[in-house]
């Protein structure tokens, strides 16, 4: 497909006020936005118009975040910049998965406008999340550190594993809770838990306080997904950034539609299960209906909800700070937020 490329950036929306445990970091979170420009530069134009415009269109950088909190949290010094360096690594390898998603699940809404692929279609999509991906990767190498390398590479290709499992299994009824859990904790969660044992790593951490860390980004990870999951049932496109149902469209088998298969009438399962296997937004308001009628929504909050308690509890191992209480605040808002 011919694309032809507008030589103006494509408006972007005005990004809303962050929520409080941002400000613990503000200082670190704009240098970081100064790297990501920074590090964006390429002779390409075409790289350099795709990335600034999906880097630019919002998001909540919870990830970035999350290694920055876990530096500083640790004890991380005031001179060093590392932090920043480790922080754009993780939000180019974020944004480099976004970019390969919507053109694997052909949306054309993210953060409230239009997908990259829908602009400028799926190839430049797909080759500049390339060009994002091999730059985090450049990035890392001048961290000169084996370990977050490790950490880095490993979870990037379980990521990739996350995303594969989730393709196969598009339109299948037949996946229970526990394969559901195994395909987030890939695909979502990983990176969540990269970042924060990442972070714990570069702060030079006891062992301990690594692996807690770790943990601690594992369950944020999760309960944060299953949110997501939650809200494509119960939230509306203006407050997600993306359209109601995409999941149902795609033929995704997420919590909310496991739980109701299983809890819910004949009737609902056989109508939940036929609008998986159909794909589309044909059946939406049945199946919204029937998501309500078997409790799913509450049943895949309080999941959520047992995660962020988990994550909670691994934080007690972290030095009291207000950068700990800024990752406490954190995972709180991962269950009650509505976007």
């Amino acid at each position: 497909m011919t694309m032809t490329v507008s030589s103006a950036a494509p408006e972007t929306r005005a990004r809303p006020s962050r929520p409080a445990f941002f400000e613990e970091v503000a200082d670190d979170f704009e240098a970081v936005n100064a790297v990501i420009m920074e590090q964006l530069h390429s002779e390409v134009p075409l790289v350099e118009k795709i990335g600034h415009y999906i880097i630019e269109g919002g998001g909540k950088r919870l990830r970035p975040l999350l290694v920055l909190l876990a530096c500083r949290a640790l004890g991380y010094g005031e001179a060093g910049r590392d932090h920043l360096k480790l922080a754009t690594i993780i939000e180019f390898l974020h944004t480099a998965t976004l970019l390969h998603d919507d053109v694997v699940d052909t949306s054309d809404l993210r953060r409230g406008r239009a997908t990259a692929n829908a602009l400028w279609g799926n190839a430049p999509s797909v080759l500049v999340g390339d060009f994002l991906y091999s730059r985090a990767f450049q990035m890392m190498v001048e961290l000169d550190n084996m370990r977050i390398m490790g950490i880095l590479s490993n979870g990037t290709n379980v990521i990739a594993e996350g995303e594969v499992m989730q393709l196969v299994n598009c339109r299948n009824p037949d996946v229970d809770e526990a394969h559901y859990m195994e395909v987030i904790r890939c695909k979502t969660a990983m990176l969540f838990q990269v970042s924060a044992e990442a972070g714990a790593v570069l702060a030079g951490a006891s062992e301990e306080q690594i692996g807690q860390l770790r943990d601690f980004g594992l369950h944020l990870g999760l309960a944060f997904q299953i949110i997501d999951d939650y809200l494509d049932y119960s939230s509306s496109a203006e407050e997600m950034g993306k359209n109601v149902g995409d999941d149902l469209a795609e033929g995704k088998t997420t919590l909310p539609l496991i739980h109701t298969m299983r809890e819910g009438s004949e009737a609902e399962a056989a109508l939940i299960r036929k609008a998986i296997r159909k794909g589309g937004l044909d059946d939406l308001d049945r199946v919204l209906a029937a998501v309500e009628s078997s409790g799913a929504l509450q049943y895949t909050t309080a999941c959520a909800k047992r995660q962020s308690e988990r994550a909670l509890a691994c934080l007690e191992y972290l030095p009291a700070s207000p950068y700990r209480t800024a990752l406490q605040q954190l995972t709180e808002f991962s269950v009650s937020r509505s976007f």
